[in-house]
């Protein structure tokens, strides 16, 4: 086994998808989700060509070719936890690859099925690596938990009154799987947002959109669909990231989290979404070269809305066609 060198504190560790990040800010190091870091880059088309250029696959998922490509551009990241299972079926590769040119590479598993046993031993095998213990990991949850709280209220303006974008709640919760690596920063700029928003006046689009799959890579996604008058009124996965739910037990809160796991709890979680939010329809974003693509078919059959699928590979403005779907999808909706 592999011993890994504990990074001291004040250290930037990375990130290829939300873990149990009240571990890594109990050991006072700062986490960094690379596909934010990759998205939110000056020109993340550029990062994947060079991943590409550097023999990365033209058919794998970009946001894999991004995340390398950022990290051998951010050389203070020589950390990283790679969740090898309940994530990408790339990921172990790529964990692989980083190891072999020099990084800390610690893996994480969300157990397949759902397991408190074995979510325990996973967690607990991360509190080891980092040196800290349950009592310091509960005082960052108990911490967190008030950060949670105003997620949850910045979502219920978006759905309930409208006073929150769609964009916002999706850059929000997208940011709450590290925070920002700032979580006094973070905690400050949603305050502000919450207070600016109790000060507009309540708005609802002419059709109620709910965003379900991974993050979308597009880059203008939620504009478009404002043109349209539309209102994205459920961002299903960053959602999930931001832990929408209270849970005073840490393995609760990342049993319920539905991501990792089988797609009958994220079927739950949308239904009643759609109930709750009324929502007129749902678009489902497939990401080229994911394996996650193939529950399309199953959110068709068991949710009680109409769907549009769309698909993205790089991170580039929506295409022409998708905007023609995109429209005539909002056009058949609307009143």
């Amino acid at each position: 086994m592999t011993t890994i060198r504990r990074p001291p504190p004040g250290s930037l560790v990375g990130l290829t998808t939300t873990i149990p990040v009240e571990v890594l800010l109990a050991a006072g190091l700062l986490p960094v989700d690379l596909n934010n870091l990759f998205i939110t880059s000056p020109n993340p088309g550029e990062l994947v060509s060079w991943a590409e250029a550097a023999g990365f696959p033209r058919t794998i998922c970009a946001w894999v070719k991004g995340i390398y490509a950022v990290l051998k551009a951010r050389p203070d990241i020589r950390t990283i936890v790679v969740a090898t299972q309940g994530d990408c079926s790339y990921t172990q590769a790529l964990g692989e690859i980083l190891e072999g040119e020099g990084l800390e590479v610690i893996h994480f598993k969300f157990p397949y099925p759902r397991d408190r046993k074995r979510l325990k031993e996973e967690i607990e095998g991360l509190m080891a690596t980092f040196g800290v213990s349950w009592e310091e990991v509960s005082e960052v949850q108990a911490r967190l938990a008030s950060v949670r709280l105003k997620l949850r209220e910045l979502d219920r303006l978006t759905w309930e009154t409208g006073q929150v974008l769609g964009r916002e709640n999706f850059e929000f919760f997208i940011s709450s799987s590290d925070f920002a690596s700032d979580l006094e920063g973070y905690e400050k700029r949603l305050e502000a947002l919450l207070a600016e928003a109790l000060q507009r006046p309540p708005r609802r689009g002419r059709v109620r959109l709910g965003l379900a799959g991974i993050p979308p890579i597009f880059t203008d996604l939620w504009g478009y669909l404002e043109s349209l008058e539309a209102q994205v009124v459920f961002n299903e996965m960053p959602r999930q990231f931001g832990m929408p739910f209270a849970a005073d037990d840490l393995l609760e809160q990342y049993l319920r989290y539905t991501y990792p796991y089988d797609i009958a709890g994220r079927l739950s979680d949308l239904a009643e979404a759609v109930a709750l939010r009324s929502l007129d329809g749902i678009i489902h974003y497939t990401q080229s070269f994911c394996f996650r693509q193939m529950f399309d078919q199953i959110l068709r059959e068991r949710l009680s809305v109409p769907i549009l699928t769309i698909e993205g590979d790089g991170p580039t403005p929506l295409d022409a066609r998708t905007r023609l779907r995109l429209e005539a999808f909002v056009d058949v909706l609307r009143p």
